[in-house]
């Protein structure tokens, strides 16, 4: 069986390598995929203490975690292509401002 400790620090390696996506790229893409590393993270360590203490909390609510996860990505996802069709960019850098 493998300690907890190890599910924590994994969960926080994905974590820090998530953020450091966030911070570092400019394509909405793998930001999107950055943030999807930082909450699948965040669920790993849901699970693990939910195994630890023996309960179905934590599962559980990596379940909602999961269900807006999917929702976030649909609607970034939408709202990146409607910025590409009208743009035919989709650099953070060059889309300082929404004006129409």
């Amino acid at each position: 069986m493998v300690p907890v400790d190890y599910y924590i620090a994994l969960s926080a390696i994905l974590f820090v390598l998530g953020t450091l996506g966030v911070l570092t790229r400019r394509n909405p893409l793998i930001i999107f995929m950055s943030i999807e590393l930082m909450l699948n993270a965040a669920n790993l360590a849901f699970v693990a203490f939910s195994s630890v203490y023996q309960t179905f909390n934590g599962q559980i609510f990596v379940f909602f975690v999961i269900a807006v996860a999917a929702a976030e990505v649909a609607v970034g996802l939408a709202l990146i292509v409607e910025i590409f069709k009208s743009r035919r960019n989709i650099n953070i850098d060059e889309l300082n401002s929404l004006k129409g």
